[in-house]
């Protein structure tokens, strides 16, 4: 008996949506806004939020699925537009089928890298990478074994605004949503990190208030710490000052080599950095004030 292709193509689910928002706060607004979800075609998958008491702000993020061939994103977005007037919100509603578009920043250091590569190749992390940017070719080989392009963009002192016009030209020509910083060990201008503000997130290794400038991983080995970890915050003109998301610590004990300790302060960049990047990506990062709040 022949097999026979099904005359009718098969249709794929719609997509979940995602509404963020915040707002001053007021009895009522999980009430409106789940109500108006429920009244215009959405079934609620998810819902977050939380009341900022000192600050006397309100903040949510809220996952639907459209139920009903009628529904209609863009109606919904315009009639959710004269309801956010009505409590000053700032919102966004995006659609879980538009993956954000990444730049990945790395200068020597591959560790970060290789992981978010690594990640995103094998659908664990909700992002499409569309290029890898770095001050020197050394890692161009990851780059290619994962089919992304990769763009060398030497930097120095007399050629950093031309860099900098170089990499935002990409983000523009990409439609790049967000800029990671991978152990790219560079400083940011100020009026790049304004460009990219809320944009990009870059990783450091904590132990930098206590141990500036180079080899931090043997200074901290060398004063007997007994923990390292790891931060990832959003990039802004007050050096490693951002907004944290995420953080990442682990032990260390007498035992341990000065390798044995730079090994797992990497692993802990590479974790803080993934986590961040696929929060901000699924729309669970809400900045409040110089803080997050992040629905995880």
């Amino acid at each position: 008996m022949e097999a026979h292709a099904p005359t009718h193509p098969i249709r794929m689910p719609p997509s979940d949506h995602v509404l963020t928002l915040s707002c001053p706060d007021r009895p009522g607004i999980l009430r409106a806004v789940s109500g108006f979800v429920l009244d215009n075609g959405g079934d609620v998958v998810e819902c977050k939020q939380f009341g900022d008491r000192d600050l006397g702000r309100f903040f949510m993020r809220l996952q639907f699925a459209p139920v009903g061939a009628a529904f209609d994103a863009e109606q919904l977005r315009e009639a959710f537009g004269e309801l956010a007037a009505v409590y000053g919100m700032r919102w966004r509603l995006s659609s879980t089928a538009d993956r954000a578009r990444v730049i990945i920043m790395v200068s020597k250091f591959g560790h970060c890298l290789n992981d978010l590569l690594f990640r995103a190749g094998s659908g664990a992390l909700d992002v499409d990478i569309a290029a890898v940017v770095s001050n020197h070719p050394n890692l161009k080989f990851l780059a290619d074994t994962y089919q992304i392009p990769f763009h060398h963009i030497p930097v120095t002192p007399d050629t950093k605004n031309d860099a900098e016009a170089q990499l935002l030209q990409l983000v523009d020509d990409l439609h790049v949503d967000l800029v990671v910083l991978a152990r790219y060990m560079q400083i940011l201008s100020e009026d790049l990190c304004k460009r990219l503000e809320g944009q990009a997130i870059n990783i450091h290794h904590s132990v930098l208030p206590s141990f500036k400038g180079a080899r931090p991983y043997h200074q901290a080995h060398d004063r007997g710490v007994k923990f390292i970890g790891a931060t990832a915050h959003y990039v802004t003109a007050d050096l490693d000052e951002g907004p944290i998301i995420e953080q990442e610590v682990a032990r260390v004990d007498h035992s341990m080599s000065t390798q044995q300790v730079t090994e797992l302060g990497r692993d802990t960049e590479c974790l803080a950095l993934a986590r961040a990047v696929q929060w901000h990506a699924t729309n669970r990062v809400l900045l409040d004030g110089r803080r997050t709040v992040v629905f995880r």
